[in-house]
């Protein structure tokens, strides 16, 4: 009982953990749950460090699994996104999830190797030691601090550019909310920035655009004729916090149709991220 209430108390943090290596809840849950199965056959009085022992083989399954997704992700329908994790939706209370780990750094390191991506969460975002890094990967020390290094240049050259104040960033979204329900496409000219990027991610399931679309004028026009298509008694916009950050809900009837994430810089929206297919919002309520 002692080891399951262990387990219990640090389920969040391991479920964060794979999280931000794989982008999905769902699989980060099962890894966890394979971990737990994992530590109830091994003999106990073997591990000197629960925790760590954790960490570590959370880890290495969510790597196996990094590795295999990848090939799906390429044959992937349209751009891929990564699950939400919405303030209020069915995982808020067990998983624990680092403030960098927004929509727009997760894509970003999806854009990394399984091993530069491994080194970068496990050293930089959640402070694992090089030693441990290696125990992951199988790969010296030094060359966890090569990986890591490289995978950070990565970050700053195309991650999200500058903290922006949680008020100012739920000011635009909301702005940006209001000018889409009331199909102005002068307000959202105003709000995006020119070199704005959409991605809307439908798996294949529900309508979404099939590529990546850039340009304010481009996205401003798809925002609109997306809204006057689905203006209708029933629909609305709530405001939320996707991935730690000020965002929205798209609801039908109350039932969470797309989860968007607004990326803001020098007040202007930057990057927007549509979550429509079905299978990334049923923890979503």
């Amino acid at each position: 009982m002692e080891l399951a209430a262990e387990f219990e108390a640090i389920r969040p943090r391991l479920v964060g953990v794979a999280y931000g290596l794989l982008g999905s809840l769902g699989e980060a849950e099962d890894v966890v749950q394979e971990a737990w199965l994992r530590l109830s056959r091994t003999a106990h009085a073997e591990i000197d460090d629960v925790t760590g022992w954790l960490v570590v083989t959370v880890s290495r399954l969510a790597l196996d699994v990094l590795r295999s997704a990848r090939v799906r992700r390429e044959e992937y329908v349209g751009p891929w996104l990564p699950e939400p994790v919405v303030e209020g939706g069915d995982p808020a209370d067990r998983v624990t999830l680092d403030e960098s780990m927004s929509l727009a750094m997760l894509v970003v390191l999806e854009s990394l190797s399984p091993a530069e991506r491994t080194a970068f969460v496990l050293h930089d975002v959640f402070g694992l030691a090089f030693d441990e890094v290696g125990r992951v990967v199988g790969r010296t020390p030094a060359a966890c601090r090569q990986l890591a290094a490289r995978a950070r240049r990565h970050v700053r050259s195309r991650g999200p550019r500058f903290e922006v104040d949680p008020a100012e960033h739920r000011k635009v979204v909301t702005a940006f909310a209001g000018a889409c329900l009331g199909h102005d496409l002068d307000a959202l000219l105003t709000l995006l920035d020119p070199t704005v990027v959409l991605r809307s991610d439908g798996g294949g399931v529900v309508t979404a655009a099939r590529r990546v679309l850039r340009g304010a004028d481009r996205v401003a026009r798809f925002l609109v004729g997306v809204m006057t298509r689905r203006a209708r008694p029933g629909y609305a916009l709530e405001p939320t916090t996707v991935n730690g950050e000020p965002g929205l809900c798209w609801t039908r009837d109350g039932e969470v149709k797309c989860v968007i994430g607004i990326a803001v810089v020098d007040g202007r929206v930057t990057e927007i991220y549509m979550v429509l297919n079905p299978e990334k919002l049923g923890r979503v309520q």
